[in-house]
Order: C-alpha cells, then sequence, then structure tokens
C-alpha cells in the first residue's frame, strides 16, 4: 500500500511538471521609418518585478525569438545606441506568442548633433590624416579626380612628368578603397583623369602611414574613397555632369560629360553594392620649349612647339557583396573593372638656327604624330572578416587579383626642311607597345585589444607581380615597313614581396604611444629578353615607426611622429626601352635603378581645429627624371637615375575662420625648403636649394533658400624639385554655387575652375650642357555643371569599410 501511494504521488508531480508547457516569444525591432534595426539589445522582464530573464540582440533582420519561456505575465526592454529606451506594455504568455513590431525611435540628442554639425569643410585635418569632403563640395562637382586632388593643400600635378606630389615630394602612393591603383607616371594621372568627381566620397592624404601600411611612398599615401551607399533596404544615386573646356588658341571640341549610378541594396544578411560610370574627356595642351647646344664651333639654338590633343571614351564598373554569416563573420566578394580608349593627335614645329663662323643656317622640322591607346583592368577581391568579441578584438583575412592590359599605337611622320621650305628629307615611323601586368595578393591582419587602453596589432603580406612588355619600332624604307632593331626590345619583369609587421598602442590619460615595426623582403628580377640584360636583387628592409601623442588639455594637443619607408622603381622606369618622341626626343628607362629610402620626422601641434606642423625628411638614392643631351646629333634624352640625397624641411599652418554663422574659411599655408645634392650628374657634381610657399584659401556661404556658394584660391611660387626649376607663380581661382531641392534629394551645382587663367607651368633645366626653357599650358579653365539625385533609404546605420591586399604594388605597373 506504502509503494502504492509514492507511485500516484511520482505520477501526480510528473504530470504537473508535463502540465507547465513552455512557449516561444517572437517579434522584431524596427524604427520610426519601420525599416529594420539590427543588433539591438532587448530584454525580457518578468512582471511586475521586472526580473530579467532573458537577454539577446536582434539579428540582422530585426527579428528576435524567446524560447522555452513559462507562462505568465512579461514586459520586453529595447535599447540601442541612437536610438531611445523603449519598453513595452505588459502581455501574458500561455503559448506560442509573435507579437507587433516594436518601433524605437531615433534620440532627439543625437538628431541635434547631426544638425549641428552641418556640412563637413572641404579640407578636414585630422590628427593622423588630411582629408578632403569631395562628396559635398561644389567646386569638386564636374571635375576629374586629378583635378580634385591639384586643388588640395600640400599636392602638386607635375603635368611635365606626369606625377603627382605630395608636400613637393615624389614618390606618393595612390590608393583607391584602401588598395592601389598598379599604376604609375603617365597611367596613374591618366586613371584619375579617367575618374569623375561624382565617383568620390572623400581622398586621404597620410603624410607617415603606421607600420600597418605597405612601407611603399615616401611621400606618403593618398587614398581615394569612392561613394558607396551603405544604408538598409535600397537607395542610390544618380548623376550626371557636363564641362567645357576655355583655352586661348586651342580646339573648341574640349567638352566632357559623364553619367555615373550608385546603387545599393541591403537586407536580411546581404548586402549587396554597385556603381557605373561612362564618361568622355577631352584636354588640349601646349609645351613650348627652347634650348641651345655647342659643338665643334656650331652653337644651336632650338625651339619647339607641341600641340597635343587628347581625348577618349571610358567606362568603368563595380560590383560586390557582403554576407554576414554571423554577427561575427562577414565573407565579402569585389569585382572593379574599366577600360578607357584614348586618342591623341600632336603636331610639332621645331626650329633649329646653328651658327658657324658668323654665319646663319636655319631649318625646320615638322613632325605630325598620332596614338591609340586602349587600356583595361579587372580586379578582384575575396575577403573575411571576424570579430572575437565587442572589444575589438578581430581577424581579417583578403585575396587579390589584378590584371592589366596597355597598349598603343604610335604613328610618326616627320618632314625636314631647309631655310626656303624646301623639303630635304622625309622618317616615317611607328611604335607598338603591348604590356600586360599580372598581380597576386594576400594578406592577413589580426587586430588584438589586450586592455581598453593596449591593443596589438600584427599581419603578415604576400605579393607576386609578372609584368611582360613588348615593344616593336618599325621605319618605312624602301616603300616596306622594316624592324628597328635598335628600339625593339621584350622586357620581363617579376618580384615578389613578403611582409610582416607589429604594431603596439598603449594609452594613459595624458600621452598615446604606438611603436611599430615592419619587415620587407623583396625579390625582383628584371629582364631585358631582346638586349639579354637581366638584373638580379634580393633585399631585406626594415621600417620601424613611432607615434607620440600628447594631450595638454581639452584643446591643446602634440603630436611626434618617425617612419621609415622605400619607393621601388615602377616597371617601366625599369624598361630599357627607348621611346621615340619626336627626331629630337626620347625617352628611356633603367634597369639598374636602386631603390630610395626616406626618414621622416614630425612635430604637430593643434589648439582646437587650427595645427601648425613641423616636417624634416631626408630621401636617399632619390629615383627623378634628367635630361641628357648629346650637343652633335641635337637630341636629348629624357632618363632615369638615382640622385645621392634629397632634404626636404616644410612648415604647416591651417587655420580655419568662422566669420559668421553663414560663412566658413578654411586657410593653408605651407613653407618647405627643397635641398638637393649628388656628386656626380652627367660628369659633374650638382648641388641645389630653394624656399618655397604654398598658400590655399576656401570660403564657403550657406545662402538662404538651400543656396551654398564655394569660393577657393591656390598660389604656389617659384620652386625647385631635381634639376627641374619652376620660374613662375602658379596659382587659380575657383567657384561654384550649388542648388538643393526635393529635401536636399536634387543637387543643381555649377562651377568655374581657373577663372583668371593663371594655372600654367613655366620652368627651365640649367646644368652641365643643358639650358633649356619649359611653358607649359593646358586645359585649366572649365565650366562644369552637375546633376544629382539620391533615391531610397538615405539614414540608417551603414556597413563596414575595409582595406584589401593589393596596398603597395599597384602604383607601380603601366605604361610609357
Amino acid at each position: 500500500m506504502k509503494k502504492l501511494l509514492v507511485l500516484i504521488a511520482c505520477l501526480l508531480v510528473c504530470g504537473a511538471s508535463f502540465a507547465q508547457k513552455l512557449s516561444k516569444i517572437s517579434g522584431k525591432v524596427v524604427d520610426e521609418k519601420a525599416v529594420v534595426v539590427p543588433f539591438a539589445v532587448i530584454k525580457l522582464l518578468s512582471f511586475p518585478d521586472t526580473a530579467l530573464v532573458k537577454r539577446m540582440a536582434t539579428s540582422l533582420d530585426g527579428t528576435y525569438t524567446f524560447d522555452e519561456i513559462k507562462n505568465g505575465e512579461y514586459i520586453l526592454s529595447v535599447s540601442m545606441v541612437g536610438y531611445k529606451n523603449k519598453k513595452t506594455a505588459k502581455f501574458s504568455v500561455n503559448q506560442n506568442l509573435v507579437l507587433d513590431a516594436i518601433a524605437i525611435e531615433t534620440s532627439t540628442k543625437q538628431l541635434k548633433e547631426v544638425s549641428i554639425s552641418g556640412k563637413k569643410p572641404f579640407i578636414e585635418h585630422q590628427i593622423d590624416k588630411t582629408v578632403l569632403n569631395v562628396e559635398n563640395s561644389i567646386n569638386a562637382s564636374g571635375s576629374t579626380a586629378l583635378e580634385v586632388l591639384e586643388k588640395a593643400p600640400g599636392v602638386k600635378i607635375d603635368r611635365q612628368n606626369d606625377q603627382i606630389k605630395l608636400n613637393n615630394k615624389t614618390g606618393v602612393m595612390v590608393m583607391i578603397d584602401g588598395k592601389t591603383s598598379y599604376l604609375s607616371g603617365a597611367d596613374v594621372t591618366t586613371l584619375l583623369s579617367n575618374m569623375s568627381s561624382e565617383q568620390i566620397a572623400t581622398i586621404e592624404l597620410i603624410t607617415n602611414p603606421s607600420a600597418k601600411y605597405d612601407a611603399a611612398g615616401n611621400a606618403g599615401i593618398i587614398n581615394i574613397k569612392l561613394k558607396r551607399n551603405k544604408a538598409f533596404g535600397t537607395n542610390g544615386t544618380v548623376s550626371f555632369n557636363g564641362g567645357q573646356g576655355f583655352m586661348p588658341d586651342s580646339p573648341s571640341d574640349l567638352y566632357r560629360a559623364g553619367l555615373n549610378l550608385n546603387l545599393n541594396h541591403r537586407a536580411g544578411k546581404w548586402n549587396i553594392f554597385g556603381n557605373g560610370t561612362v564618361a568622355r574627356k577631352s584636354n588640349f595642351n601646349n609645351t613650348f620649349l627652347d634650348r641651345t647646344t655647342l659643338s665643334n664651333g656650331v652653337a644651336s639654338s632650338l625651339t619647339q612647339n607641341f600641340d597635343r590633343k587628347n581625348k577618349g571614351l571610358g567606362f568603368q564598373a563595380k560590383g560586390g557583396a557582403d554576407y554576414y554569416a554571423s554577427e561575427k563573420t562577414v565573407f565579402g566578394v569585389m569585382v572593379d573593372a574599366n577600360t578607357v580608349n584614348t586618342t591623341l593627335t600632336n603636331f610639332s614645329n621645331t626650329n633649329i638656327n646653328a651658327i658657324q663662323n658668323g654665319a646663319s643656317n636655319l631649318s625646320y622640322i615638322l613632325q605630325d604624330a598620332n596614338s591609340n591607346s586602349p587600356a583595361s583592368n579587372l580586379t578582384a577581391n575575396f575577403n573575411i572578416k571576424h570579430d572575437y568579441n565587442k572589444d575589438g578584438k578581430s581577424l581579417t583575412f583578403d585575396a587579390d587579383y589584378s590584371g592589366f592590359s596597355n597598349k598603343k599605337d604610335e604613328n610618326f611622320l616627320a618632314n625636314y626642311l631647309n631655310a626656303s621650305g624646301g623639303a630635304t628629307n622625309q622618317t616615317n615611323l611607328r611604335n607598338n607597345t603591348d604590356a600586360k601586368i599580372d598581380v597576386y595578393a594576400a594578406k592577413t591582419d589580426f587586430t588584438w585589444p589586450l586592455s581598453k587602453t593596449l591593443k596589438i596589432e600584427t599581419g603578415l603580406k604576400s605579393s607576386y607581380v609578372v609584368t611582360n612588355n613588348d615593344f616593336l619600332s618599325e621605319q618605312f624604307l624602301g616603300g616596306v615597313w622594316q624592324n628597328d632593331l635598335g628600339k625593339s626590345n621584350n622586357f620581363v619583369y617579376k618580384e615578389n614581396i613578403n611582409a610582416a609587421y607589429v604594431n603596439f598602442s598603449k594609452e594613459w590619460k595624458v600621452w598615446q604611444i604606438q611603436l611599430g615595426l615592419r619587415a620587407e623582403q623583396t625579390h625582383s628580377n628584371g629582364n631585358s629578353v631582346t638586349d639579354n640584360k637581366e638584373v638580379d636583387r634580393n633585399y631585406l628592409s626594415l621600417f620601424p615607426t613611432i607615434f607620440v601623442n600628447q594631450k595638454l588639455n581639452e584643446n591643446n594637443n602634440i603630436r611626434y611622429s618617425f617612419g621609415r619607408r622605400v619607393d621601388r622603381p615602377n616597371y617601366q622606369q625599369l624598361n630599357p626601352f627607348v621611346f621615340y618622341m619626336d627626331p629630337l626626343a626620347v625617352d628611356q628607362g633603367n634597369p639598374y635603378l636602386k631603390p630610395q629610402f626616406t626618414t621622416h620626422y614630425e612635430i604637430s601641434y593643434s589648439y582646437k581645429e587650427t595645427s601648425l606642423s613641423l616636417n624634416y625628411s631626408d630621401t636617399r638614392d632619390m629615383i627623378t627624371q634628367i635630361s641628357k643631351q648629346d650637343d652633335a646629333t641635337r637630341i636629348i634624352s629624357v632618363i632615369r637615375q638615382n640622385l645621392g640625397r634629397f632634404q626636404n624641411y616644410s612648415a604647416d599652418l591651417n587655420v580655419p575662420v568662422k566669420i559668421a554663422k553663414w560663412w566658413n574659411v578654411q586657410n593653408n599655408v605651407s613653407v618647405y625648403y627643397n635641398k638637393f645634392e649628388d656628386g656626380n650628374i652627367e660628369g659633374a657634381a650638382y648641388n641645389a636649394g630653394k624656399v618655397a610657399i604654398n598658400l590655399y584659401s576656401s570660403s564657403s556661404f550657406t545662402l538662404p533658400n538651400n543656396f551654398v556658394v564655394e569660393v577657393s584660391y591656390w598660389l604656389d611660387s617659384p620652386r625647385i624639385s631635381g634639376v627641374e626649376q619652376t620660374t613662375i607663380y602658379q596659382g587659380a581661382l575657383n567657384a561654384g554655387i550649388q542648388k538643393s531641392m526635393m529635401n536636399k534629394k536634387l543637387k543643381l551645382r555649377l562651377n568655374m575652375d581657373d577663372i583668371l587663367l593663371t594655372n600654367r607651368w613655366e620652368g627651365k633645366l640649367v646644368y652641365q650642357n643643358i639650358n633649356m626653357n619649359v611653358v607649359n599650358r593646358y586645359t585649366s579653365r572649365r565650366a562644369n555643371f552637375s546633376v544629382s539625385y539620391s533615391f531610397g533609404n538615405q539614414n540608417v546605420k551603414s556597413a563596414r569599410t575595409r582595406n584589401t591586399a593589393t596596398d603597395d604594388i599597384k602604383n607601380r605597373a603601366g605604361g610609357n
């Protein structure tokens, strides 16, 4: 009987437990516009004591589910950064329950902060870089990326040598969305001249990068960030721009036009993005130079005038996707393709006055030249990011491939005339250049915060480059085309760079310090197949960096930095080909060029938004371009050579001024001294130096009825760079106006560059037997009009940004 009672009691207990059914609660969290809110913290609280029962975060689609919930009465509490906290009304649970969407409201405080911040200035100085906010600039609209860079303080576009300079130093690494462009010289300027400002969000100027960045670029890094709508839902921007150039004694066909579309769709675990651009460009360039030669008692005076017009049509498309496998792990792919076909027509007139024993002998060379240059690039990227916890511990991996094809077909027809205009000779030449480049790269980065004030970063990277340049030069002789064996060549270059770095950073109340070390092992092989010349190099380089930040008080800050960087010769600088420009000018590479190394020191002081920085850099074996003249033949050769030492001293002052609520002014003054030394340039020592100054000022006027006006002016004094001297002041006055409509979704912009037509270059080369003066005019005055319309949801949390594996070599590929 006793056993029976025990059994009955057990059955009653078990029955009661089975009767206690567990339920499920689910729903989603949205904002005031019914857009889902991911990663919101949601708590299940018992009622009425509000004790915590369970806690979780909403998924990427804003949903949540609480499992195994006992019957009873509950409330939900929702919190999210940037939103007001919210609690639901009481609800009862006695079965599976799907609640209505919980709408949370954007915090008023955040909205006030956004409205107070207003429009960012075109130039913004941050602790480790200078940022150009291109996206909202009126004067940047309708321009190319190259023209926007020219308006940045400290940036110079050397149109003589197709180089970009930062703080009057060459060796700038150009990155696009965190990865380098793989082009150099004329090709990188061609790429940027084909890129519309409508595609650009910001441009970052980093003069002293940390060890995390590739060591390439002694002058620093220019990172161009393209626009990418990153809100949830579907959104985008479509824009059109057109412009007309105005230049004296130039062709009328100097118009440009472009159409750009950005699209983004983000829902659930997927973020899909893409953009496309089609653009037509046209430019005109006029170069005048005079020089002298002396050989065997014959003194010759040569004047040359070049008129070059180029135009082209380019296409660019970029697409990718991010897949959020979980709250901590993201996979991404990205493909970027672009192509451009540029045609160049060039007419040159050379006058030669040869004087011997007082007698003058005049002769002329008239040359017509044209070229067709199709170029294309395909880049693909695969990436992974994993966050271990909310403290910032993360691991990233990138794998990249880039393939390039650069071709050029050139034709030269030169007629030689005597003093009376009679024909004495004619040459007919044609060149065909075919360059193919394949780049493979992979990198991984690990960030490990040991505490709130202590962090370690480390990473590995490997890259492999193969470039094959085939150059065929032919002369039309005896009615047939014949191979010019002295010029035709095949050059193959291979390079492998393996790198590792570590960064250590620590924060105290007043001090912040970051110590870094990067090691790069380089193995390169350049093989001139036709000439049977091979140059093989294998070397290890170390690149330490030190950053110290001293916060004196809330408004005063001092920053100290030190770093070492390298610039390896780009692939075409190593190419020994002899490129024909006209009968008296050729261009030639140098396979024996060595890399240049730079040590950089900087101290900067900032008071609120005003800053002053002092810089010193010392470059050894500077890679530069010099001219070598043969007085007997009158032929001048442009060659690449290592110059012994280059020292740069500079001071940069940035002073923003708010004159009125509606008038903001950004001012920048840079003063620098460049000194160049070499024991032997073309048979003699070379020593030159000069102080120069750069001024920049921009005013922004906010007017009623959503009108904004911008006026800017920059000025450069005469200066020296290597063996080249700039002899005039250069500058440009730019102005623009913008009208916003339809709740600022539609923007109309009109602007004019170089209103006073003062942006031209004049200079000279005077050393050894070289005495040459140059004047270069280009299409600097241009009126631009643009219209853009943004559609879809533009106001929700943005997606991630990232760098990719190709960070140091893309800048060094490319053409002649």
